[in-house]
């Protein structure tokens, strides 16, 4: 892990330490029923400010807690065109995958490329330290793939490019041996 994102890291994760204390809150509104707060606002009440968690403008973390759902959004860093389509690519495989991930969203909040959704009832299944390891490596990862993505990318792009100089190269020997023997 680098020296610049392992405080990053560690910061979030003491954040959602302290975010996932969930407990169970019945709607105000539909009788009988248990909906994320976090995504409904059906009480102001229970849902407090957002924190958004930032290592620089173009890599943050908003972590949105409430009284029974947590809703954690990532922006992957993305300086160039290549990185911006990797991580669009790498977004939309997971949300199509969402039921597998019981915790990920199918759309992101605005603005950022993947959201996560933690209810009380996921912690009563998962153990919340596992949860939020999960979230950590997850962003590790996906960083990290990213920028091997684009290293093996460039590779393969810069391949042709050097065949195609060595073959022009072998070209204008084999054009110059073919004059000179005439």
């Amino acid at each position: 892990m680098a020296h610049t994102l392992k405080p990053y890291l560690e910061v979030i994760r003491h954040t959602l330490n302290s975010a996932l204390c969930l407990q169970n809150y019945p709607s105000q509104v539909v009788e009988r029923q248990n909906r994320p707060e976090i995504e409904f606002q059906d009480t102001p009440a229970v849902v407090p400010r957002p924190l958004v968690i930032a290592r620089d403008e173009n890599e943050r973390c908003l972590i949105e807690p409430s009284i029974n759902s947590v809703r954690v959004s990532i922006k992957v860093r993305q300086s160039d065109d290549t990185e911006r389509m990797l991580c669009r690519k790498f977004s939309r495989f997971f949300t199509q995958r969402a039921e597998h991930f019981v915790i990920l969203r199918r759309k992101p909040v605005e603005g950022f490329d993947i959201s996560f959704l933690i209810t009380n009832t996921h912690l009563e299944d998962m153990v919340k330290e596992r949860v939020v390891d999960f979230i950590i490596e997850f962003m590790e990862d996906i960083d990290k793939e990213i920028k091997d993505l684009k290293i093996a990318l460039n590779t393969r792009l810069r391949v042709p490019v050097l065949a195609e100089e060595r073959l022009s190269q072998v070209l204008v020997v084999v054009v110059v041996d073919c004059c000179c023997c005439c």
